[in-house]
This record gives structure tokens, sequence and C-alpha cells, in this order.
């Protein structure tokens, strides 16, 4: 009799596990892959060349920081990811005082233009500072100009400076 449940009891189990397999297939959905005919460019590996204008520095008394910003755009050949400027802060006999780091989020691609900002715990000690460039895949070159002009950080701001016509 114990036999006979058994046997029961797996056909049962069986014919339930053929049926769930089967409906559970039915229902998937079909899979599409996401970067079908997209170029992807890995990023550079190496060292990297990096434009950057002259850093503003101005202190927030308010939030008792000093904030850098710095313009820049990669003039690489290739993508830079996790682009890092740290910034490093002396006194006057050259003795460090303070620090901080700013990121590109993301990768960026040649020729793109983009703005880091760096947030620095204020001290009255602060005389002097130097910045420090680096990316996820090597060193940077960074390359001080007068001005940097395209990429899409630009395009929206030419306009926007542009003087309205007269009629």
């Amino acid at each position: 009799m114990n036999r006979v449940r058994f046997a029961v009891a797996a056909t049962l189990v069986g014919a339930t596990l053929s049926v769930g397999a089967s409906v559970a297939a039915a229902q998937a959905p079909a899979l599409q892959p996401i970067l079908a005919g997209k170029q992807i460019t890995p990023p550079l590996r190496g060292e990297a060349l990096i434009e950057f204008t002259q850093p503003v520095t101005k202190r927030n008394q308010a939030s008792g920081t000093v904030q850098t910003t710095i313009k820049l755009r990669n003039a690489s050949a290739g993508p830079v990811a996790r682009l890092t400027i740290a910034e490093t802060w002396y006194d006057k006999s050259g003795a460090i005082v303070a620090g901080g780091r700013g990121a590109v989020k993301g990768v960026l691609q040649p020729g793109e233009v983009t703005t880091v900002v760096i947030d620095t715990p204020y001290n009255a000690k602060m005389s002097s500072n130097n910045w420090n460039f680096s990316h996820a895949n090597g060193d940077v070159k960074p390359a001080k100009v007068k001005t940097i002009d395209g990429g899409p950080a630009d395009a929206g701001a030419k306009k926007a400076d542009a003087p309205a016509k007269k009629k």
C-alpha cells in the first residue's frame, strides 16, 4: 500500500513539475540586447591629456568652505574614466593644512567639456594650493590653456550669452 501511495505521489509531483516548467517557458519574454547596434569605445589606458583653464577659487563663509571651480576638456583620443582632481592647500611655510577632491562622474568623452567643483574646509592658514589630476586607468598630463571652446557644455552657454538681434 505504501508503494502505491509513493508511486501516485511521485507521478503527481512529476506531472506538476512538467506543467509548471512548460507554463514558465511559455511566459518568458524574449530578451533583446541593450547594446545591439551600438559601438562601445573602451576607456583610455595610460596617460590622458586634459586641458583646463585657470581655476576660480572662492570662500563660502556660510558653509565654511573654499570652493574651487575648474573647467576642463578631454584632449585625448579616447574616453577617460573617473577623472579625479585632488587639491592640496599649504600654509606659508609649505606645510599641508587642508585638501579636497573633485571628480567627473562617469566617462569624459574625447573633446567633451565639463566643470569640476572641489569643496575644501576653510583654514585661516591657507596660503597656496596645487592640483593633482588622475584617472582610473593611468596618469594625466594636464595642460593649462587660456580658454576652452567647443564641446557639449559650451554649446548652451554660447547661445545664452549671445545678444538679441535688433529688428
